[in-house]
């Protein structure tokens, strides 16, 4: 090749040999190893830039070339078009995910990352469970006084998890830049906004706790309404060390340490199982007993996340008031999820508010099969999490490849849709072959029993869901999931209405659910199959990663 002739158009292409190909392992950080550059005009010059040498001084990659034509320079164009880059990736990067690693060995990978993070959202529903089952077993208008009393505690907590999501994503965001004294800091102003929100909700909940609940159930049912309340003023104390607790196991998931959440689940559902069998069946305390134990497993759990964050060399003691900017950043970060998650806990708890109309036998029914509902679809959320945690860096990233992304949703597609089936089996199975361990009462065993078809309906479509809501959180389509959830939620909650209306009872409610289910799964399957969309489309994705949010 003669750099020295006049202008002319030639093209070729560098192997940058800095940039390894990663393990046949499935690696949320793979990268395209071709460089791909373009010289379409070139006149003589002293320098051409090659951007492929690693870096050593102020001029790297420029290497000199000679000329004897004093006059003459060479204009040296690097064209990285979003559309070559797209074909490369396509082409050659998109197989790492089929032709170094099969299928197999991908799940293998996403089910050693999320399996052990089932903790963070399976702790609150299988404490509310084991609740269930004991009270059941002695008063039928206690057990349907925990509906309302569960709604109120555990629904309204899924409202604070935008801590979970800004805890996570930007302790991890801090390890990247390998700041400790950052994370520290974001630890600390995390820590004062859960304490915050937890005082505030103590407040609320002995202020406005029994106006709540007499809102919420009518003030027609005053024995469920004095039974919820009891529960719900004694739960109410462990707010501010619930809510803090919180934010420290996010921030030992965004540490990688997804076993801690193992721990402290299985600590805090032992003392709450051990506890209810003492305080209920023994000492008679009742829903009482319920409440106190399962209050005190929370105390200790949030304890146990702290000490885990100081094992680490965090002061998980230390709070620090957020800044106006700081306080804006959560509050960006978080807003859009928090939208979506208001959408699902109104419609849930409108689910228990229709039962509740139904009398004291379908609301008790609408407990347990709402409960056994709760605790085995949060075993989804780590697959939504898993997107999270691995499609930005493909979407957005320097080494991106919508190919690998398409990849990795069809992994997480097929182990929500197994999860689903397994989960949907084995929770249909335990009130058909087994109800008297959630209740003794002939009634409520026949008003379970009538609902098992769209029970497991909703609860196979829930992991798949999961799967697709993390991928459009992965892709910053926030907007989109915020108001598709709120209008899906709007419409399904007019149909709930009529079918109330009608006659249909508690089957009504959970083929609503159904309803909200099955047309969210559409919808968002939708979202993400445009050829705009995404996962397809590079014009959708030409945003600059320096000043990527994090998600």
């Amino acid at each position: 090749m003669n750099l020295q002739s006049t202008t002319h158009n030639f093209h070729f292409s560098f192997r940058c040999p800095y940039v390894q190909t990663p393990n046949k392992k499935f690696n949320p950080k793979l990268t395209s190893p071709n460089t791909d550059l373009r010289i379409t005009s070139c006149r003589i010059n002293h320098r051409i830039i090659t951007n492929c040498s690693p870096p050593r001084s102020g001029t790297d990659g420029v290497t000199q070339i000679p000329s004897n034509e004093e006059e003459k320079e060479v204009e040296v164009s690097v064209l990285e078009k979003m559309q070559t880059l797209d074909e490369v990736s396509e082409s050659n990067g998109g197989d790492e995910l089929t032709e170094n690693g099969s299928l197999w060995d991908q799940v293998t990978e996403i089910v050693k990352f999320s399996g052990p993070a089932v903790g963070l959202w399976i702790c609150g529903p299988l404490m509310s469970l084991i609740d269930t089952a004991v009270v059941g077993q002695g008063s039928s208008t206690e057990l349907a006084a925990l509906g309302p009393g569960t709604v109120f505690c555990d629904y309204t907590s899924y409202l604070f998890m935008f801590l979970s999501i800004a805890t996570s994503n930007l302790v991890a965001t801090s390890l990247a830049r390998q700041d400790k004294s950052e994370v520290q800091h974001q630890i600390s102003i995390l820590l004062f906004v859960g304490l915050a929100c937890g005082f505030f909700m103590l407040f609320f909940t002995k202020c406005y706790g029994r106006w709540a609940l007499t809102a919420f159930t009518g003030a027609k049912n005053t024995e469920i309404i004095t039974a919820a309340n009891t529960y719900v003023q004694i739960r109410g104390l462990v707010w501010p060390a619930w809510l803090v607790g919180w934010v420290a196991q996010s921030a030992s998931l965004g540490m990688k340490d997804s076993w801690g959440p193992v721990k402290a689940l299985a600590v805090a559902s032992a003392i709450n199982g051990i506890g209810d069998i003492v305080l209920c069946r023994f000492l008679g305390f009742g829903i009482a007993g319920a409440a106190w134990a399962t209050m005190v497993s929370q105390v200790v759990a949030a304890y146990m996340m702290i000490e885990a964050l100081n094992k680490k060399g965090y002061n998980g003691f230390a709070i620090s008031i957020p800044s106006r900017n700081e306080f804006l950043q959560i509050f960006t970060l978080a807003a859009p999820a928090f939208v979506a998650i208001l959408s699902k806990v109104v419609f849930y708890a409108l689910l228990v508010y229709f039962a509740t109309a139904m009398g004291t036998k379908a609301v008790a029914a609408h407990q347990v099969m709402i409960q056994l509902y709760c605790i085995c679809a949060v075993w989804g959320e780590p697959l939504s999490q898993t997107a999270q945690s691995f499609m930005p860096e493909l979407i957005y990233g320097a080494n991106r490849s919508l190919s690998k992304v398409r990849e990795l949703l069809k992994s997480l597609v097929i182990i929500g849709t197994l999860s689903g089936l397994i989960l949907g089996s084995i929770g249909t199975l335990l009130p058909w072959l087994f109800p008297k361990i959630f209740s003794s009462d002939p009634e409520v065993v026949h008003e379970m029993q009538k609902v098992l078809i769209p029970f497991f309906i909703a609860l196979c479509a829930a992991p798949p869901i999961n799967c697709l809501e993390g991928t459009l959180m992965a892709g910053r389509d926030l907007k989109f999931l915020s108001i598709s959830m709120s209008g899906i939620a709007c419409l399904c909650t007019l149909l709930l209405l009529g079918l109330s209306r009608s006659g249909y009872g508690l089957s009504g409610c959970w083929f609503g659910l159904v309803a909200f289910q099955l047309s969210l799964f559409t919808v968002l399957l939708r979202r993400l199959t445009l050829p705009d969309g995404i996962l397809y489309s590079q014009h959708s994705t030409q945003i600059q990663p320096g000043k990527m949010k994090t998600v």
